[in-house]
């Protein structure tokens, strides 16, 4: 089973549209750090539609609580990025856990340096800063489940 984790969402849209999506394909949904919206938000209920109860969802407070959590060591990191040369399509698929920066400033320089050889992104052109953040986790994460099904 694959793992979506965002980290620190602020748009309760796209983190309900992406439970959706976990909750559709038995996947792991992660929130790390501070949230833009409460859990209980009437957005975040409504794209995620009444699925809910199909999503496994855990929410830990901060990057080094979730290392603890899903140590490296058992897991393989995915990071995306715009920030990368490497591309989607070279994610491995076993043990794998997706993780995506937030809709205003994506994933922190810090993070990006430290697991340099575990980022990926997805290609675009540059009309536009990055896709939708729902849209990059379903373009990813059925690619991988493409690759084992």
């Amino acid at each position: 089973m694959f793992k979506i984790a965002l980290y620190e969402p602020e748009i309760p849209q796209n983190t309900g549209n992406i439970a959706r999506l976990c909750a559709g394909t038995n996947t792991e949904l992660i929130l790390i750090g501070k949230l833009g919206f409460s859990l209980s938000n009437k957005y975040l209920k409504r794209a995620g539609l009444d699925y809910w109860e199909h999503v496994i969802l855990k929410h830990i407070n901060n990057f080094y609580e979730f290392e603890e959590t899903y140590p490296k060591t058992s897991f393989n990191y995915a990071f995306l990025t715009k920030f990368s040369n490497r591309y989607y399509t070279e994610i491995p698929t076993e043990n794998t856990i997706l993780i995506f920066g937030n809709e205003t400033s994506g994933l922190p320089e810090e993070l990006r340096k430290r697991f340099i050889t575990d980022c990926y992104r997805i290609p675009i052109n540059n009309n536009i800063r990055s896709l939708n953040l729902a849209n990059s986790a379903a373009i990813v994460l059925y690619d991988l489940l493409r690759k084992i099904d």
